[in-house]
């Protein structure tokens, strides 16, 4: 079974990723889904959309859970019944999941590509990042500030939150494979930890909600 990394974050926060290789046969083997989740997958049209679901209850069951633990709000974010704090992703051929016994995390993994520079005045403001004069170093950065977003809004989820308006991300170095970011919204402000790591041209990021002022 392709488990492709597991990150221990802190003793209450851990980090799983897989990476799909196997058929939709194989990934049903030893998973039972609820009737909703197995209406849910029946009604998808992609292949890889199935493998990825099914890849991450094999996720789940690697953590001692198995489907029926899980449920999704009606803003459609995943809870885990036993009041543990869940976050999942999905990005082409890989998923990912971050639980944590004791605070709200978020995780989003995203596949580098040009795309991204095209869309950046929607998320971020471009000026910030005009220094970097290498293309592939630019779309490595802007990913990682949209998949920081993207961990923090899984977080926060507020109806009315904007990427570009209301959640700011610190500079940082590759090297750090760490930052920080701020929600501001509503007159609170809220600041996080944000962390990253890259793998065959893949980025995750994942959010701590950890208050820091």
């Amino acid at each position: 079974m392709p488990l492709y990394k597991t990150l221990k974050v802190n003793q209450n926060t851990k980090v799983l990723i897989w990476k799909i290789e196997e058929s939709i046969e194989t990934l049903n083997k030893g998973i039972t889904l609820t009737d909703k989740c197995q209406n849910r997958v029946d009604g998808m049209k992609s292949e890889l959309h199935k493998r990825g679901f099914m890849s991450i209850r094999h996720l789940l069951a690697e953590v001692g859970y198995v489907d029926a633990d899980l449920y999704y709000d009606e803003f459609g974010k995943p809870h885990l019944k036993d009041g543990n704090f869940i976050s999942i992703t999905h990005s082409f051929i890989f998923t990912g999941i971050i639980l944590s016994t004791t605070k709200h995390v978020g995780i989003d993994i995203e596949k580098q590509r040009d795309k991204i520079l095209r869309i950046s005045h929607k998320f971020t403001t471009p000026e910030d990042y005009y220094h970097i004069p290498n293309e592939y170093e630019l779309v490595r950065k802007l990913t990682i500030v949209w998949g920081a977003k993207e961990a923090l809004y899984k977080i926060y989820e507020q109806e009315g939150l904007s990427f570009l308006q209301h959640i700011y991300v610190d500079d940082f170095s590759f090297e750090d494979t760490e930052t920080t970011a701020t929600i501001t919204y509503k007159n609170k402000k809220s600041t996080y930890q944000i962390h990253f790591l890259e793998f065959e041209g893949f980025m995750c990021t994942y959010a701590l909600d950890e208050v820091i002022n």
